[in-house]
């Protein structure tokens, strides 16, 4: 399925985000029109298609690593790696 303007919009803002005057919450609601939540429901859906990913490699990137690291810290119990030889 292609990707909406709201999509597109969403993974742009991801891209930028930071360069926003305030609060991230705050800025989307400005620039998007979304509550915060429903923001990253629909963020979580997106970086999972290969549209997502066709339209921003690196964006898309990013958040599945961030993703990935967040679900790893909660399997692990927030445990830190230790270094080799302890």
């Amino acid at each position: 399925m292609p990707l909406t303007d709201r999509d597109r919009a969403i993974l742009d803002f991801e891209r930028t985000w930071w360069s926003e005057p305030g609060p991230k919450g705050a800025a989307i609601q400005a620039r998007i029109g979304l509550s915060p939540g429903r923001y990253y429901q629909l963020l979580g859906e997106l970086i999972g298609s290969a549209e997502a990913a066709a339209y921003d490699p690196l964006v898309v990137r990013r958040l599945r690593n961030q993703q990935r690291n967040r679900r790893r810290a909660r399997i692990e119990g927030g445990r830190t790696a230790q270094p080799p030889g302890r």
